[in-house]
């Protein structure tokens, strides 16, 4: 009877492990196979998009057609005109009655908004510019006389209106600190904003007034 010892059982296990192989399969990656064409350029891809490109046209008068084919039929382009019109009115149409959206950027904000009702509440003389300019240009084909008349009467106005402008500007400026206290719109440039919206005949102002005179702002 023979008895293995510890030293050989190893060896025989080594032995034995040595005769097994591992068989690796090998890993085929299938090719991504390509669109056999080389890839449109955008140019191309959005003409062929687009359809066949006309010739250029060879007479002035084939040009004018190609225009008024474009254009579309006579009632088309009175349909769209009329619409182009009713916009544009419309748009207006909400500008005059002071819509925010639609106003210019001078004329945005609760702060200009409050102005303006503060100078339509009032009685200006700064409104008899327009006026008197009128009258000024009038005069101009008159005897000398009256044109040097009417000339001084216009100094003696406009130093009036420069002083009503100041004071004009300094109760605007007291109002808005005294209604928005957070705002930076004060000084100079809102004064001048009263101002010239003072110096407009009431009916020509834009946005239209949306209060009377002597109305409490």
């Amino acid at each position: 009877m023979k008895l293995f010892r510890r030293g050989e059982s190893s060896t025989t296990d080594e032995s034995v492990d040595s005769t097994v192989t591992v068989v690796e399969e090998p890993v085929t990656s299938s090719p991504t196979p390509g669109k056999g064409r080389p890839t449109p350029k955008r140019r191309d891809a959005e003409a062929r998009r687009r359809g066949p490109v006309a010739p250029a046209p060879m007479t002035a008068k084939e040009a004018r057609a190609r225009r008024k084919a474009s254009k579309g039929t006579k009632a088309d382009r009175k349909i769209a005109a009329a619409e182009r019109r009713a916009a544009v009115n419309d748009r207006r149409a909400r500008m005059l009655a002071g819509e925010d959206k639609y106003l210019l950027p001078r004329d945005q904000g609760p702060v200009r908004a409050y102005v303006r009702d503060l100078v339509d509440a009032r009685r200006n003389l700064v409104g008899l510019f327009m006026p008197m300019a009128l009258v000024l240009i009038m005069s101009m084909f008159a005897v000398p006389q009256l044109q040097s008349l009417v000339t001084l009467a216009m100094l003696v106005m406009m130093f009036f209106m420069i002083i009503e402008g100041f004071i004009l500007g300094r109760i605007i400026n007291n109002r808005v600190i005294a209604r928005f206290p957070d705002t930076s719109d004060t000084g100079f440039k809102l004064g001048w904003y009263a101002f010239v919206r003072a110096s407009q005949i009431r009916k020509m102002r834009a946005p239209k007034p949306r209060v009377k005179p002597g109305d409490a702002v």
